[in-house]
Protein backbone atom coordinates (compact mmCIF):
# COMPACT_ATOMS: atom_id res chain seq x y z
CA UNK A 1 0.00 0.00 0.00
CA UNK A 2 2.90 2.29 1.00
CA UNK A 3 4.54 2.14 -2.27
CA UNK A 4 1.25 2.69 -4.00
CA UNK A 5 1.07 5.75 -2.41
CA UNK A 6 4.55 6.59 -3.20
CA UNK A 7 4.13 5.87 -6.95
CA UNK A 8 0.69 7.80 -7.32
CA UNK A 9 2.89 10.69 -5.41
CA UNK A 10 5.60 10.47 -8.10
CA UNK A 11 3.14 10.67 -11.14
CA UNK A 12 0.17 12.55 -10.24
CA UNK A 13 0.55 16.32 -9.22
CA UNK A 14 -0.62 17.16 -5.86
CA UNK A 15 -1.37 20.54 -6.14
CA UNK A 16 -2.11 22.92 -9.39
CA UNK A 17 0.04 25.74 -9.32
CA UNK A 18 -1.23 27.11 -12.05
CA UNK A 19 -3.34 30.30 -11.31
CA UNK A 20 -7.34 30.63 -11.95
CA UNK A 21 -7.19 33.32 -13.96
CA UNK A 22 -4.23 31.59 -16.63
CA UNK A 23 -6.43 28.44 -16.73
CA UNK A 24 -9.07 30.67 -17.70
CA UNK A 25 -6.74 32.68 -20.58
CA UNK A 26 -5.48 29.50 -21.56
CA UNK A 27 -9.28 28.13 -22.27
CA UNK A 28 -10.51 31.00 -24.18
CA UNK A 29 -7.16 31.57 -25.80
CA UNK A 30 -7.40 27.98 -27.47
CA UNK A 31 -11.26 28.09 -28.37
CA UNK A 32 -10.60 31.30 -30.17
CA UNK A 33 -7.53 30.18 -31.85
CA UNK A 34 -9.10 26.59 -33.13
CA UNK A 35 -12.39 28.57 -33.96
CA UNK A 36 -10.96 31.10 -36.18
CA UNK A 37 -8.01 28.63 -37.79
CA UNK A 38 -11.10 26.34 -38.80
CA UNK A 39 -13.29 28.69 -39.92
CA UNK A 40 -10.63 30.97 -41.81
CA UNK A 41 -9.35 27.24 -43.52
CA UNK A 42 -12.78 26.51 -44.31
CA UNK A 43 -12.89 29.94 -45.98
CA UNK A 44 -9.59 29.71 -47.92
CA UNK A 45 -10.37 26.32 -49.23
CA UNK A 46 -13.63 26.55 -50.44
CA UNK A 47 -14.53 24.09 -48.29
CA UNK A 48 -17.74 23.10 -46.82
CA UNK A 49 -16.60 20.32 -44.50
CA UNK A 50 -14.38 20.79 -41.24
CA UNK A 51 -12.24 17.33 -42.01
CA UNK A 52 -11.09 18.68 -45.57
CA UNK A 53 -10.23 22.20 -43.83
CA UNK A 54 -8.52 21.28 -40.24
CA UNK A 55 -5.58 18.40 -39.28
CA UNK A 56 -6.51 17.31 -35.80
CA UNK A 57 -3.01 17.75 -34.43
CA UNK A 58 -3.71 21.77 -34.38
CA UNK A 59 -5.90 20.65 -30.93
CA UNK A 60 -2.16 19.48 -29.54
CA UNK A 61 -0.53 22.84 -31.13
CA UNK A 62 -3.14 25.00 -29.40
CA UNK A 63 -2.36 23.61 -25.91
CA UNK A 64 1.27 25.00 -26.43
CA UNK A 65 0.24 28.18 -28.12
CA UNK A 66 -1.99 29.44 -25.02
CA UNK A 67 -0.52 27.30 -22.31
CA UNK A 68 2.88 27.39 -22.35
CA UNK A 69 3.30 30.08 -25.12
CA UNK A 70 7.40 30.73 -23.48
CA UNK A 71 8.17 27.60 -24.38
CA UNK A 72 10.65 27.01 -27.13
CA UNK A 73 8.54 24.45 -28.72
CA UNK A 74 5.67 26.95 -28.96
CA UNK A 75 7.69 29.65 -31.01
CA UNK A 76 6.34 30.47 -34.54
CA UNK A 77 9.20 28.39 -36.13
CA UNK A 78 8.53 25.06 -34.25
CA UNK A 79 4.90 25.24 -35.01
CA UNK A 80 4.95 26.14 -38.98
CA UNK A 81 8.15 24.43 -39.34
CA UNK A 82 8.13 21.20 -37.45
CA UNK A 83 4.47 20.64 -38.66
CA UNK A 84 5.18 21.28 -42.25
CA UNK A 85 8.39 19.31 -42.24
CA UNK A 86 6.92 16.56 -40.46
CA UNK A 87 4.26 16.15 -43.08
CA UNK A 88 6.34 16.26 -45.77
CA UNK A 89 8.59 13.47 -43.86
CA UNK A 90 5.31 11.29 -43.21
CA UNK A 91 4.14 11.79 -47.09
CA UNK A 92 7.33 10.76 -48.33
CA UNK A 93 7.57 7.29 -46.34
CA UNK A 94 3.72 6.09 -47.23
CA UNK A 95 5.08 6.87 -50.65
CA UNK A 96 8.37 4.79 -49.96
CA UNK A 97 6.80 2.08 -48.10
CA UNK A 98 3.61 0.65 -48.70
CA UNK A 99 3.29 -0.84 -45.29
CA UNK A 100 1.79 1.62 -43.12
CA UNK A 101 2.84 -1.13 -39.83
CA UNK A 102 6.88 0.20 -41.05
CA UNK A 103 5.84 3.67 -42.70
CA UNK A 104 3.96 5.04 -39.72
CA UNK A 105 6.97 4.76 -36.91
CA UNK A 106 9.58 5.45 -39.83
CA UNK A 107 7.62 8.32 -40.37
CA UNK A 108 7.23 9.58 -36.65
CA UNK A 109 10.98 9.03 -35.73
CA UNK A 110 12.35 10.71 -39.11
CA UNK A 111 10.33 13.55 -38.98
CA UNK A 112 11.79 14.12 -34.73
CA UNK A 113 15.50 13.87 -36.93
CA UNK A 114 14.72 16.39 -39.00
CA UNK A 115 13.14 18.65 -36.47
CA UNK A 116 16.22 18.46 -33.99
CA UNK A 117 18.48 19.38 -37.18
CA UNK A 118 16.43 22.57 -38.06
CA UNK A 119 15.88 23.53 -34.95
CA UNK A 120 11.92 23.49 -35.17
CA UNK A 121 10.78 20.78 -32.64
CA UNK A 122 7.02 20.56 -31.97
CA UNK A 123 5.37 17.74 -30.00
CA UNK A 124 2.26 17.86 -32.15
CA UNK A 125 4.17 17.70 -35.32
CA UNK A 126 4.73 13.86 -34.56
CA UNK A 127 1.28 13.10 -34.92
CA UNK A 128 1.12 15.50 -38.24
CA UNK A 129 3.43 12.28 -39.17
CA UNK A 130 1.27 9.88 -38.37
CA UNK A 131 -1.22 11.55 -39.84
CA UNK A 132 -0.31 11.54 -43.36
CA UNK A 133 0.99 8.08 -43.03
CA UNK A 134 -2.68 6.52 -41.49
CA UNK A 135 -4.89 9.27 -42.84
CA UNK A 136 -6.40 7.12 -45.50
CA UNK A 137 -7.21 7.75 -49.20
CA UNK A 138 -7.62 11.28 -49.21
CA UNK A 139 -4.27 12.57 -47.79
CA UNK A 140 -3.00 9.92 -49.64
CA UNK A 141 -4.23 11.46 -53.00
CA UNK A 142 -2.89 14.70 -51.89
CA UNK A 143 0.79 14.02 -51.75
CA UNK A 144 3.22 16.24 -50.60
CA UNK A 145 0.36 19.22 -51.19
CA UNK A 146 -1.21 18.08 -48.19
CA UNK A 147 2.09 19.80 -46.23
CA UNK A 148 1.25 23.15 -47.43
CA UNK A 149 -2.93 22.51 -47.56
CA UNK A 150 -3.79 22.26 -45.31
CA UNK A 151 -1.17 21.52 -42.70
CA UNK A 152 1.03 24.84 -43.16
CA UNK A 153 -2.10 26.92 -44.00
CA UNK A 154 -3.67 25.44 -40.69
CA UNK A 155 -0.05 26.07 -38.51
CA UNK A 156 0.34 29.53 -39.84
CA UNK A 157 -3.51 30.76 -39.30
CA UNK A 158 -3.33 29.56 -35.29
CA UNK A 159 0.18 31.01 -34.79
CA UNK A 160 -1.30 34.62 -36.04
CA UNK A 161 -4.14 33.84 -33.81
CA UNK A 162 -1.87 33.16 -30.88
CA UNK A 163 0.70 35.92 -32.09
CA UNK A 164 -2.41 38.52 -31.70
CA UNK A 165 -4.15 37.07 -28.56
CA UNK A 166 -1.46 36.06 -26.22
CA UNK A 167 -0.20 40.18 -26.81
CA UNK A 168 -3.40 41.67 -26.04
CA UNK A 169 -3.56 39.52 -22.87
CA UNK A 170 -0.31 40.87 -21.72
CA UNK A 171 1.84 37.71 -22.84
CA UNK A 172 4.95 38.08 -25.14
CA UNK A 173 4.87 36.14 -27.92
CA UNK A 174 7.01 35.23 -29.98
CA UNK A 175 8.89 34.35 -26.49
CA UNK A 176 12.40 36.25 -27.51
CA UNK A 177 15.08 35.00 -25.19
CA UNK A 178 17.66 37.75 -23.41
CA UNK A 179 20.07 36.25 -20.51
CA UNK A 180 19.92 38.06 -17.62
CA UNK A 181 23.69 37.55 -16.92
CA UNK A 182 24.62 39.75 -19.64
CA UNK A 183 27.33 42.59 -19.01
CA UNK A 184 24.93 46.05 -19.80
CA UNK A 185 28.48 47.54 -19.86
CA UNK A 186 30.22 45.79 -22.76
CA UNK A 187 32.80 44.26 -20.42
CA UNK A 188 34.29 41.13 -20.22
CA UNK A 189 33.59 41.16 -16.67
CA UNK A 190 30.53 38.51 -15.33
CA UNK A 191 27.56 40.67 -14.41
CA UNK A 192 28.12 40.88 -10.38
CA UNK A 193 25.69 38.43 -9.34
CA UNK A 194 27.51 35.84 -11.10
CA UNK A 195 30.95 36.92 -9.31
CA UNK A 196 30.07 34.68 -6.35
CA UNK A 197 26.16 33.20 -7.50
CA UNK A 198 25.76 30.20 -10.77
CA UNK A 199 27.50 31.44 -13.72
CA UNK A 200 26.60 30.94 -17.41
CA UNK A 201 29.52 28.14 -17.44
CA UNK A 202 27.75 26.45 -14.08
CA UNK A 203 24.42 26.41 -15.98
CA UNK A 204 25.64 24.96 -19.28
CA UNK A 205 27.12 22.28 -17.56
CA UNK A 206 24.47 21.37 -15.46
CA UNK A 207 22.13 21.07 -18.16
CA UNK A 208 24.97 18.83 -20.08
CA UNK A 209 24.97 16.41 -17.18
CA UNK A 210 21.16 16.60 -16.77
CA UNK A 211 21.03 15.23 -20.85
CA UNK A 212 16.93 15.72 -21.68
CA UNK A 213 15.24 18.49 -23.73
CA UNK A 214 13.78 20.89 -21.30
CA UNK A 215 10.12 22.59 -22.19
CA UNK A 216 11.61 25.54 -21.17
CA UNK A 217 14.29 27.90 -22.90
CA UNK A 218 17.77 28.30 -21.14
CA UNK A 219 17.38 32.23 -20.57
CA UNK A 220 13.96 31.79 -18.63
CA UNK A 221 15.79 28.61 -16.53
CA UNK A 222 18.52 31.05 -15.55
CA UNK A 223 16.31 33.86 -15.04
CA UNK A 224 14.08 31.94 -12.39
CA UNK A 225 17.21 30.49 -10.65
CA UNK A 226 18.35 33.97 -10.09
CA UNK A 227 14.90 34.86 -8.56
CA UNK A 228 15.39 31.33 -6.37
CA UNK A 229 18.45 33.35 -4.94
CA UNK A 230 16.37 36.48 -4.44
CA UNK A 231 14.12 34.53 -2.18
CA UNK A 232 16.54 32.41 -0.76
CA UNK A 233 18.15 35.91 0.63
CA UNK A 234 15.77 37.23 1.42
CA UNK A 235 14.74 34.41 4.14
CA UNK A 236 18.12 33.86 5.25
CA UNK A 237 18.94 37.62 6.55
CA UNK A 238 15.52 38.63 6.84
CA UNK A 239 13.00 40.58 4.67
CA UNK A 240 13.97 44.49 4.55
CA UNK A 241 11.66 46.72 2.15
CA UNK A 242 12.17 48.75 -0.19
CA UNK A 243 10.16 51.70 1.93
CA UNK A 244 12.61 51.24 4.51
CA UNK A 245 15.25 52.04 3.04
CA UNK A 246 14.58 54.61 0.06
CA UNK A 247 15.20 58.43 -0.07
CA UNK A 248 11.65 60.26 1.08
CA UNK A 249 13.02 63.75 0.73
CA UNK A 250 13.81 62.89 -2.99
CA UNK A 251 14.38 65.76 -5.66
CA UNK A 252 12.16 65.40 -8.33
CA UNK A 253 11.12 67.23 -11.65
CA UNK A 254 7.74 68.14 -13.76
CA UNK A 255 7.61 67.42 -17.12
CA UNK A 256 7.20 70.73 -18.61
CA UNK A 257 10.79 72.08 -16.50
CA UNK A 258 13.31 73.82 -18.59
CA UNK A 259 16.26 72.02 -18.70
CA UNK A 260 18.41 74.68 -17.32
CA UNK A 261 16.50 74.32 -13.78
CA UNK A 262 17.20 70.52 -13.94
CA UNK A 263 20.68 70.47 -14.73
CA UNK A 264 20.91 73.34 -11.88
CA UNK A 265 18.76 70.65 -9.43
CA UNK A 266 21.28 67.89 -10.28
CA UNK A 267 24.15 69.90 -9.99
CA UNK A 268 23.51 71.20 -6.57
CA UNK A 269 22.24 68.10 -4.92
CA UNK A 270 25.15 65.87 -6.47
CA UNK A 271 22.82 63.57 -8.41
CA UNK A 272 23.03 61.62 -11.32
CA UNK A 273 19.31 61.51 -12.50
CA UNK A 274 16.26 62.61 -11.13
CA UNK A 275 12.36 61.07 -11.45
CA UNK A 276 10.05 62.84 -13.50
CA UNK A 277 6.59 63.33 -12.09
CA UNK A 278 3.14 64.30 -13.73
CA UNK A 279 0.20 66.52 -11.61
CA UNK A 280 -0.80 63.00 -9.74
CA UNK A 281 2.99 62.23 -8.97
CA UNK A 282 3.09 59.50 -10.84
CA UNK A 283 6.34 58.56 -12.62
CA UNK A 284 6.39 59.52 -16.17
CA UNK A 285 10.14 59.00 -16.74
CA UNK A 286 13.93 59.76 -15.70
CA UNK A 287 16.41 62.08 -16.70
CA UNK A 288 19.79 62.11 -15.91
CA UNK A 289 23.17 63.31 -16.93
CA UNK A 290 23.69 61.03 -19.84
CA UNK A 291 20.52 62.52 -21.14
CA UNK A 292 21.90 66.34 -21.04
CA UNK A 293 25.54 64.87 -22.54
CA UNK A 294 23.36 63.35 -25.30
CA UNK A 295 21.06 66.35 -25.75
CA UNK A 296 23.93 68.60 -26.01
CA UNK A 297 25.83 66.95 -28.55
CA UNK A 298 28.77 64.99 -26.69
CA UNK A 299 27.21 61.92 -27.39
CA UNK A 300 29.39 59.72 -29.14
CA UNK A 301 26.63 57.26 -29.60
CA UNK A 302 24.25 59.08 -31.86
CA UNK A 303 22.42 57.23 -34.72
CA UNK A 304 23.09 57.98 -38.39
CA UNK A 305 19.79 59.92 -38.21
CA UNK A 306 20.33 62.26 -35.44
CA UNK A 307 23.88 62.87 -37.36
CA UNK A 308 21.66 63.58 -40.36
CA UNK A 309 18.89 66.01 -38.57
CA UNK A 310 22.08 67.66 -36.88
CA UNK A 311 23.54 68.27 -40.06
CA UNK A 312 20.49 69.44 -41.48
CA UNK A 313 19.87 72.34 -38.79
CA UNK A 314 23.51 73.01 -39.16
CA UNK A 315 23.21 73.91 -42.44
CA UNK A 316 20.03 76.19 -42.18
CA UNK A 317 21.11 78.24 -39.39
CA UNK A 318 18.64 76.29 -37.27
CA UNK A 319 19.96 75.38 -33.38
CA UNK A 320 16.30 73.40 -32.68
CA UNK A 321 17.40 72.52 -29.24
CA UNK A 322 14.53 71.27 -26.72
CA UNK A 323 14.35 73.06 -24.01
CA UNK A 324 12.18 71.17 -21.82
CA UNK A 325 12.86 68.15 -19.81
CA UNK A 326 10.29 66.23 -21.38
CA UNK A 327 11.87 65.96 -24.53
CA UNK A 328 14.76 64.00 -23.36
CA UNK A 329 13.67 61.88 -20.28
CA UNK A 330 13.40 58.24 -20.67
CA UNK A 331 9.70 56.89 -20.78
CA UNK A 332 10.48 53.63 -19.94
CA UNK A 333 11.21 53.38 -16.15
CA UNK A 334 10.89 50.49 -13.93
CA UNK A 335 9.86 50.92 -10.50
CA UNK A 336 9.34 48.81 -7.81
CA UNK A 337 6.46 48.71 -4.92
CA UNK A 338 7.08 50.13 -1.31
CA UNK A 339 6.41 47.01 0.73
CA UNK A 340 8.29 44.63 -1.78
CA UNK A 341 11.73 43.45 -0.52
CA UNK A 342 14.89 45.03 -1.35
CA UNK A 343 16.13 41.68 -2.60
CA UNK A 344 14.29 42.52 -5.41
CA UNK A 345 16.42 45.28 -6.79
CA UNK A 346 19.75 43.30 -6.29
CA UNK A 347 19.53 41.64 -10.43
CA UNK A 348 17.59 45.56 -11.50
CA UNK A 349 20.97 47.07 -10.10
CA UNK A 350 23.87 44.81 -10.66
CA UNK A 351 22.89 42.90 -13.91
CA UNK A 352 20.91 45.58 -15.54
CA UNK A 353 22.92 48.52 -14.41
CA UNK A 354 20.09 50.31 -12.98
CA UNK A 355 21.47 53.34 -10.36
CA UNK A 356 18.01 54.61 -9.43
CA UNK A 357 14.88 53.27 -8.92
CA UNK A 358 11.61 54.87 -7.93
CA UNK A 359 9.56 53.84 -5.01
CA UNK A 360 5.76 53.60 -5.89
CA UNK A 361 2.89 52.85 -2.99
CA UNK A 362 -0.32 50.46 -4.02
CA UNK A 363 -1.74 53.65 -6.19
CA UNK A 364 0.79 53.56 -8.18
CA UNK A 365 1.91 57.43 -6.73
CA UNK A 366 5.58 57.57 -6.09
CA UNK A 367 6.94 57.66 -2.68
CA UNK A 368 10.45 58.11 -2.38
CA UNK A 369 13.50 56.21 -4.42
CA UNK A 370 16.35 54.16 -3.65
CA UNK A 371 19.67 54.16 -4.90
CA UNK A 372 22.64 51.96 -4.93
CA UNK A 373 24.53 53.72 -1.66
CA UNK A 374 21.09 53.06 -0.24
CA UNK A 375 21.38 49.54 -1.19
CA UNK A 376 24.63 48.91 -0.07
CA UNK A 377 23.79 50.48 3.27
CA UNK A 378 21.23 48.28 4.00
CA UNK A 379 23.18 45.57 3.04
CA UNK A 380 25.90 46.38 5.08
CA UNK A 381 23.72 46.86 8.11
CA UNK A 382 21.94 43.69 7.57
CA UNK A 383 24.82 41.47 7.77
CA UNK A 384 25.86 43.17 10.97
CA UNK A 385 22.86 42.66 12.46
CA UNK A 386 23.14 38.59 11.24
CA UNK A 387 23.87 36.00 13.46
CA UNK A 388 27.54 35.05 13.35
Amino acid sequence: MDQTLQWMRAFVPQRNSVPRPERMRSVAGALIGLLLTAGLSMQLLGSATLPAALVAPMGASAVLLFCVPASPLAQPWSVIGGNTISALVGIACAKAIGNPLLAAPLAGSLAILVMFLLRCLHPPSGAVALTTVLGGPAVHAAGFGFAFVPVCLNSTLIVLVALVFNNLTGRRYPHTQQSMLKNVHATRDPVPTARLGFTKEDLDAALARYGQVLDISRDDLEEILLETEVQAYGRRFGVVTCGAIMSKDAVTVRPGMPLAEAWRLLRQHGLHALPVLDKAQRVVGMVGQNDFLHHAGLDDYQTLGERLRGLFNHLLGVRSRPGKVVEIMHRQVKTVGIDEPIAELVPLMTNQGLHHIPVVDGRGVFAGIVSQSDMLAAMYESRLTAPA
